[in-house]
């Protein structure tokens, strides 16, 4: 059974008058009250906007960090609504609570085309709990914060991998809809598995290898190319009998990589690494640094502990021609630590190739959605940008995504 969209909710029954629970993501990074990446308040803002459009009452539950169903103030969503009502043609008001009495008096007075913010629904530990009746209730408690005629839209794709009461008890309890954002996801990370224009590269990064296991056994016998930058090329280089100094290191990881490299081979599907690394002295912004094959890092001017930080340019050269000539690109995961100029080219030179590629293109979320806006690119620059870097991952895992599978039941 394929999910309800937000377009049949509004064309079939209509919305006018009708409360309707939205689950947005606006889980967004902060500088303490400042919101450093407004990102995915964008992406939530279109589906807001049509129901909003169409007369409904909004009640938009979203998360911020990890509060552990405590409520803290520096997990406030206040800031995050704020930067949605800067954005937004329509006023936008904020609970001080989730299902407390600010909530029940706000969603019960709201008016049609008004948007309501619920505060931070993990400040409410039965949001994450394990135990499916305490779930239940609270998701019995949002529910009836739409009265007797609402509706539920899921737009939160950055948050539809979790198992919680506002992604997947919910859309039990009221006539269930599948959000723009999320329906184009599903639609994209679909073409990214079941029929990839071939050749078809896939890009690495982040720190640990072991993040990225799950996606790299299941890619293995669909991809053309596996391009490993980041952190965890380190493991692979080691695992290839490379002396890696004070590079980060996943020791108990290294019998998987040769693993994956031997299974490559047999499969048809080149896993390539870095042939040269920046390396730095330490770890910060005036670290000394220089850049040297792959098979040297120890021999630094400055000694052989040094961090590997960034692919050095022939890497990412060699990677910006795999890209080039591909006709489909997954990318997660920064090459280096971009948020460094002097270990951000690797980074700048991979996001510059996809921007320039013709190939359907998608940058899998997280970090990598961070590090293109944070070096100047436009998201029209790129085929795609996710929105939910672990759903992107547990998608390509092969794995069900239990908030998108909740809209199917």
């Amino acid at each position: 059974m394929s999910s309800h969209t937000i377009d049949e909710l509004i064309a079939d029954n209509g919305v006018r008058g009708r409360h309707v629970l939205v689950r947005s993501d606006l889980n967004v990074p902060l500088d303490g009250a400042t919101v450093t990446d407004d990102g995915r308040v964008r992406a939530s803002l279109p589906v807001i906007t049509k129901l909003v459009e169409a007369g409904a009452k909004v009640i938009v539950m979203a998360h911020l960090g990890r509060p552990k169903g405590q409520v803290d103030a520096k997990y406030s969503i206040a800031p995050a609504a704020l930067r949605l009502n800067e954005l937004a043609d329509f006023d936008v008001t904020v609970a001080e609570d989730v299902v407390g009495e600010s909530a029940r008096k706000a969603a019960a007075e709201l008016a049609e085309g008004s948007v309501l913010v619920l505060e931070n629904v993990r400040f409410d530990a039965r949001e994450t709990s394990k135990v499916d009746a305490e779930r239940e209730e609270f998701a019995k408690e949002l529910a009836a914060l739409t009265g007797e005629n609402g509706a539920y839209v899921n737009d939160a794709f950055g948050a539809v991998h979790r198992k919680h009461a506002s992604v997947y008890d919910i859309a039990s309890l009221l006539p269930s809809y599948q959000g723009d954002l999320v329906a184009t996801e599903v639609k994209v990370l679909k073409t990214l598995t079941e029929a990839p224009k071939r050749p078809y590269v896939v890009v690495l990064g982040g720190s640990k290898v072991s993040d990225k296991l799950a996606v790299i056994d299941n890619l293995l016998g669909k991809a053309d190319q596996l391009l490993i930058g980041g952190g965890m090329a380190f493991t692979f280089l080691k695992a290839q009998g490379y002396a890696i100094g004070g590079s980060l290191l996943e020791e108990d990881q290294i019998a998987v990589c040769q693993e994956y490299l031997k299974r490559a081979e047999q499969l048809g599907c080149e896993i390539i690494v870095p042939v040269d690394v920046v390396v730095a002295e330490k770890f910060g912004a005036d670290a000394a640094h220089e850049i040297l094959p792959a098979d040297k890092i120890e021999e630094a001017s400055f000694g052989s502990t040094g961090l590997g930080l960034d692919i050095g340019p022939k890497s990412a050269e060699q990677f910006a021609s795999y890209i080039t000539s591909a006709n489909t690109v997954f990318w997660n995961g920064p090459m280096g630590v971009f948020e460094i100029p002097a270990f951000a080219e690797g980074t700048r030179t991979v996001a510059q190739a996809l921007a320039n590629s013709e190939a359907f293109s998608v940058v899998g979320g997280g970090d990598s959605a961070a590090a293109v806006r944070a070096l100047g690119f436009s998201e029209e620059d790129f085929g795609h940008i996710s929105t939910g870097g672990g759903a992107s991952l547990e998608y390509l895992e092969g794995k069900t995504l239990p908030g998108v599978a909740a809209l199917e039941g």
